[in-house]
């Protein structure tokens, strides 16, 4: 309980600052300014859309499928900030005691699709149901080499529990953290880390929204603090990737320096430090790479990331077998 109240206090405040870190970011990257007016160097400028946002009327259009349209964004944002509930923080505060914790997450995130649909169809908009079943078949067909990526961590831990996996890599500082003590684990990482991007809607997969040819895809009719509920589901997806990744691959809360840093408050730092470094990369990608085509989408799934992961699972296998034995 006391890290869902954690994660839900920590993300309320990271999206204000990663909207912000993105648009400089993006800027940066592109060779632009980016917010400058409001506030010194423009810091205030999320503030200021955020109130914008929560006094914007709640509008609605007369054709709407109205219960299903109103609850849609409350699955979607439900869905996915579960996830963070077995998620540890650090040594002394550990994400919910379930042994099974990474197919729970697998489980429940994979919820958001239905809200998602939800959200199309109820809209009785054709861009809306285009949008919707882009982000179905988006997100299905990416699930697969996601969880086998998960997978090939979970056959060298031994383990389903995402706390067990921590207590295993704080042995012998950054020695101990999976992609340096595994090796074959450097490309299922980086199928994750694909995979995230895809799972989460963010350029070059955001062909849901896909703001040129469908408007806005399934949040098209969507106005005021319900579209925000659904941009604060796309950070939050993009921020539990981010510690998910640095968990299973990278340490979670364990130091890089075995002697030193392992204590609750140094383990919390050193867990959300890697996952923004993670949601760094994912912004630095978004901005840098063109949008996909939707054939382009599908066949970099189940062409090339899937029967890679399938192949790395069975190296996993074998590392594991040549360790034991």
């Amino acid at each position: 309980m006391i890290s869902f109240v954690f994660y839900l206090a920590f993300l309320l405040i990271f999206v204000i600052f990663a909207v912000y870190a993105e648009r400089k970011t993006a800027a940066f990257i592109q060779n632009r300014l980016g917010p400058m007016e409001v506030g010194p160097k423009g810091i205030l400028q999320t503030v200021a859309d955020l109130l914008k946002m929560l006094q914007k009327e709640d509008i609605r259009a007369n054709a709407v499928d109205l219960i299903p349209f109103l609850i849609a964004p409350l699955i979607v944002f439900a869905a996915v900030f579960t996830g963070f509930s077995v998620l540890p923080i650090n040594a002394d505060l550990g994400g919910s005691d379930i042994s099974s914790g990474v197919f729970f997450l697998l489980a429940i995130v994979s919820i958001d699709v239905l809200g998602i649909l939800m959200a199309g169809w109820a809209s009785n908009n054709k861009y809306s149901l285009y949008g919707a079943m882009r982000s179905v078949a988006q997100i299905v067909s990416y699930e697969v080499p996601l969880g086998l990526s998960i997978l090939c961590v979970v056959v060298i831990s031994g383990t389903l529990d995402l706390n067990e996996m921590s207590m295993q890599q704080n042995h012998n500082g950054l020695l101990s953290w999976n992609i340096v003590n595994h090796p074959v684990l450097i490309i299922p990482f980086i199928i994750f880390l694909i995979a995230g991007l895809a799972e989460s809607n963010r350029a070059p997969f955001d062909l849901p929204e896909s703001e040129s040819e469908l408007i806005g895809g399934y949040s098209t009719e969507y106005s005021g603090f319900r579209w925000g509920m659904f941009m604060l589901s796309e950070y939050g997806m993009m921020l539990l990737i981010s510690i998910l990744g640095a968990t299973l691959f990278f340490g979670g809360w364990s130091s890089p320096l075995s002697s030193f840093g392992n204590g609750p408050v140094w383990g919390t730092i050193w867990l959300l430090s890697k996952a923004m470094l993670l949601i760094f990369v994912q912004m630095w990608v978004r901005w840098t790479l063109p949008r996909l085509r939707v054939d382009q989408l599908m066949s970099l799934s189940w062409k090339y990331l899937t029967p890679l992961s399938i192949v790395m699972l069975f190296a996993s296998a074998l590392w594991k077998l040549w360790i034991i034995g």
